[in-house]
C-alpha cells in the first residue's frame, strides 16, 4: 500500500488553491472545469481539495461546512521560521509558533481558512532554522 492523496473537503476549491499557493508556495498540479476539485503538487503523495457536496455524491456523508478539525496534514521544511511566516503572510491562522520539540524537530501550527490544521515541521532530527 501507498499513500497516494490526501483530500479535503472545502466549500470553495479555487479559495483553497490560491491559500495554498500564497501561504505554503505549492503550485496547482490540477483543476478540474467544474471547480470542484484541483491538486497540488507536493511531491510522492497528491493533496487534493474536493468541493463539500463531492463528498455527499461520492459517499453520502453530508459535510459539516467549515468543521474539519478531525484531520492534520503536514509540510516538512528546512526553515520552518520562513513557511511559518509565509504561512502567516498567506492568510493561515496562527495555532502554535516554531519551537523546538524534545525528538529534535522544530514544529509549528497554523490552521487554513477551512478549518484544517496544518503542521509545519523539520524533518524528523534536523532543526528547522537552517537558511
Amino acid at each position: 500500500m501507498k499513500l497516494q492523496y490526501i483530500i479535503i473537503y472545502v466549500e470553495d476549491v479555487l479559495k483553497a488553491v490560491t491559500f495554498y499557493e500564497q501561504a505554503f508556495g505549492l503550485q496547482t498540479q490540477f483543476i478540474h472545469e467544474s471547480n470542484d476539485y484541483a491538486e497540488m503538487q507536493t511531491g510522492e503523495t497528491t493533496l487534493a481539495f474536493a468541493a463539500n457536496e463531492m463528498l455527499e455524491y461520492n459517499t453520502g456523508i453530508s459535510a459539516q461546512t467549515g468543521d474539519n478539525r478531525c484531520c492534520e496534514i503536514a509540510f516538512t521544511t528546512k526553515n520552518v521560521q520562513a513557511s511559518f511566516a509565509r504561512a502567516v503572510a498567506g492568510g493561515a491562522e496562527i495555532i502554535r509558533k516554531p519551537e523546538e520539540k524534545p525528538w529534535g524537530q522544530t514544529v509549528a501550527y497554523v490552521r487554513d481558512d477551512f478549518g484544517t490544521l496544518v503542521e509545519i515541521c523539520s524533518p524528523m532530527g534536523e532543526h528547522g532554522t537552517e537558511e
